[in-house]
């Protein structure tokens, strides 16, 4: 079986560092790995617009911001495809037939969509487009046969409700979709990023995010904030590194290299956690660790953004090309699609004969 892997991001506005270590991390090591076929990687435009159904010109401006995001971590339009969804309309077209396998009940019981409609508040107007927001993914996955799904942990449902889909619809029409697996980050302090406010979850719209484009005075400022014990009042306090933002992200991002460059009292992250725990080390000492680790990650893909930034045009050029590509691809596996559902009427020879043949019988 072909391995593809396929991944993407809602351009609702830069992207974080949950999106790094969440799934684009995974992305770029994987690319520089090999071992696949082939890798898509898009932006989700559409299902961004389930809920910014009145605001497209944020979708539209944000296009540019997470191609550049993507391009400065390091993806490579040489071997991986880059392509914006709404630009390839069998997408819809296969969304709309998988609907058909799906109950609203099942929809309902969908972990992310009750998690996602709490948090923006649509417990009493859900957007139907949003509510069918699982069918759409599936929709993604399945039309380029991906095997493999890098996202983080709260994405689990989706690709459990995906491979349903795919068991469903393959039972009916026959074998055509391929089901697919989830590949989670390794690191488990990665699967599910805090927000700098120590909330479950690093969110554009919580306003807790440090973006991968945030300049160096941008992170310390936010590093500075951030929270973490709140017991932990005086230095000589012992402290506690479970629920503290601060050691969860030393545990997402830091390694042993960097306590040698930037804090050799310790000669690793054990050490510290220790003697926070026993008390005698502040939050600040920490956090200016933490800074340093991060600012030296970002500092490349600054760097490089900066650069990709001078020629906008060559950008939209790589997102034409790759959306070009990836269409072939869809157009492919829709065909296989509707000579499945045998709704191929003017490519069915068979059944234009045999009616022919009825007809001229009467």
């Amino acid at each position: 079986m072909t391995k593809t892997i396929l991944t993407g991001d809602r351009p609702t506005g830069k992207l974080h560092l949950g999106h790094y270590v969440g799934s684009l991390r995974r992305r770029v090591q994987l690319q520089e790995a090999g071992g696949y076929d082939r890798m898509f990687v898009f932006m989700a435009d559409v299902q961004a617009l389930t809920d910014n159904a009145e605001n497209p010109e944020k979708i539209r401006q944000n296009i540019i911001e997470v191609a550049l995001d993507y391009l400065a971590a390091g993806l490579d339009p040489q071997k991986c495809t880059l392509f914006i969804q709404s630009q390839i309309p069998e997408l819809c077209e296969l969304t709309t037939y998988l609907m058909n396998l799906v109950t609203v009940s099942r929809l309902q019981r969908n972990p992310t969509v009750k998690t996602e409609i709490k948090m923006r508040n649509f417990e009493a107007n859900i957007p139907v487009g949003f509510f069918c927001y699982p069918v759409s993914q599936a929709a993604d996955i399945t039309l380029f046969k991906s095997t493999i799904v890098p996202v983080g942990e709260d994405q689990e449902p989706m690709l459990e409700q995906t491979r349903e889909l795919v068991r469903k619809f393959n039972s009916v029409y026959g074998e055509v979709l391929v089901e697919p697996n989830i590949m989670l980050p390794e690191n488990k302090a990665a699967m599910r990023l805090p927000g700098t406010d120590g909330k479950a979850k690093m969110s554009k719209s919580l306003g807790n995010c440090i973006y991968l484009s945030d300049s160096a005075d941008e992170v310390w400022q936010k590093v500075r904030q951030m929270y973490t014990d709140p017991q932990h009042l005086s230095v000589n306090d012992p402290g506690h590194v479970e629920g503290n933002t601060v050691f969860t992200y030393l545990d997402a991002f830091s390694c042993d290299e960097d306590f040698a460059e930037f804090w050799p009292d310790y000669a690793n992250l054990q050490e510290v956690k220790d003697h926070y725990t026993r008390g005698g080390l502040g939050d600040m000492k920490c956090k200016k660790f933490l800074n340093s680790v991060l600012n030296k990650m970002l500092q490349p893909m600054r760097l490089r953004r900066k650069e990709l930034e001078k020629d906008i045009p060559e950008i939209y050029n790589i997102l034409k090309k790759g959306t070009a590509e990836a269409r072939e691809v869809a157009m492919a596996t829709m065909e296989e699609v509707r000579h499945a559902m045998r709704i191929d009427y003017f490519n069915d020879v068979e059944l234009i004969r045999q009616q022919s043949e009825r007809f001229k019988a009467e």
